[in-house]
């Protein structure tokens, strides 16, 4: 899923602040969300949460990733 869609699905669930981070360890900023795709999260899916909980890992996309 893309960065977009997933913080959109975040904010469907009532949740309107989560954070991203550059999973490659660059520390680049996901400017364009829907540029970038979603290949980890914390905490894992299913599990609640709450504002500033939801940590969404992602890179680019194209880039190489673990999914």
């Amino acid at each position: 899923m893309n960065l977009q869609d997933a913080q959109d699905t975040i904010q469907a669930a009532g949740v309107f602040f989560s954070r991203s981070a550059d999973a490659t360890g660059a520390g680049r900023r996901q400017v364009v969300d829907s540029n970038w795709i979603v290949v980890d999260q914390t905490p894992s899916a299913g599990s609640p949460f709450g504002e500033i909980e939801a940590v969404l890992s992602a890179v680019k996309i194209g880039e190489p990733n673990p999914c």
